[in-house]
């Protein structure tokens, strides 16, 4: 009898200590569709909430497969965070029907465009059509380059978080506090160091570059697409490469994930650096949204000192 009440002592000890040693469930469990926008809630939603990013930062966010993972993750969420302004039109909504998931359809509290809190740049004043290339009727949806936007859409996610949980709202909103601290106070840092960035005549390959235009002041004077999504042909190229010599480029700007021959021929050309940037935060390997905004800082710096990265 002694031997039994041992042995299940030991068991219920054993139990017991996986049972505390197991990591307690988030209050809510958030979805975001890049993952900029995952580091946002993560940041504002602390301990509290579970963040996963369907795209990666590797990725063109206009396209990305829809895969069965990315349903499931979707079918266990209280919460689904989207750009919006139909960036993820081609994927998304495949998602949101296959995920069997009421809470994060449109319309519901479970869902929530970043867009409406961003002032937009880039909205057509007339009716567009696929003819004119990957325009969105709804503005530039790439407002997260600029940490400003990025502030106000943060905002907009604590306001959700805390409606969908309201007895960790005051955590949220103390979350909100510090993270706006800490990137104002980085802000501040980056445009000093960008203070020479102002007017100075850049050439980008996509239209994403809009919002860090605006944030920092330089001139895009063409982009390598002669539409936006349509690759670049010989003779677009050629108009390019002759505005950049004419007006000097300082350096050539674009993406990790679009295809780089193109640019490099160009930049080597006229002659300027190529500068790609990241096209997102890297959560999925914890980077928040502030060290990959000053990655950014650090990567357009190199160019200005006439280095490539």
């Amino acid at each position: 009898m002694t031997m039994r009440l041992s042995r299940l002592f030991a068991a219920v000890c054993a139990a017991l200590t996986l049972f505390v040693a197991a990591p307690a469930r988030a209050d809510l469990n958030v979805v975001t569709t890049l993952p900029d926008l995952a580091a946002l809630t993560k940041a504002v939603g602390g301990e509290h909430v579970q963040v996963q990013a369907l795209a990666l930062s590797s990725q063109d966010p206009h396209f990305v497969d829809a895969k069965p993972n990315l349903a499931l993750a979707l079918n266990r969420a209280d919460l689904l965070i989207a750009i919006g302004l139909e960036l993820e039109v081609g994927w998304l909504p495949t998602l949101q029907v296959g995920a069997r998931n009421p809470r994060i359809l449109v319309g519901s509290p479970g869902y929530l465009v970043a867009s409406q809190f961003a002032r937009l740049l880039e909205v057509p004043t007339v009716q567009v059509d696929r003819g004119q290339g990957d325009v969105h009727p709804g503005g530039n949806p790439h407002f997260l380059y600029d940490p400003r936007q990025a502030l106000a859409v943060a905002r907009g996610i604590t306001d959700r978080l805390a409606q969908l949980d309201p007895k960790n709202a005051q955590a949220y909103r103390a979350n909100l506090a510090t993270f706006t601290a800490e990137l104002e106070k980085s802000r501040a840092d980056w445009e000093k160091r960008m203070a020479s960035m102002k007017g100075q005549p850049v050439i980008a390959y996509h239209r994403t570059m809009a919002y860090l235009a605006d944030w920092l002041g330089f001139d895009t004077i063409a982009y390598l697409e002669p539409k936006p999504g349509i690759p670049p042909n010989p003779s677009h190229v050629a108009s390019v490469l002759a505005q950049g010599r004419q007006r000097k480029a300082r350096m050539v700007l674009m993406e990790s994930y679009y295809p780089d021959t193109t640019a490099r021929l160009v930049a080597s050309k006229i002659p300027a650096p190529l500068v790609t940037l990241h096209g997102g935060t890297d959560f999925k390997a914890k980077e928040t949204y502030i060290q990959h905004i000053n990655e950014m800082v650090e990567r357009l710096e190199k160019g200005l000192a006439g280095k490539g990265t």
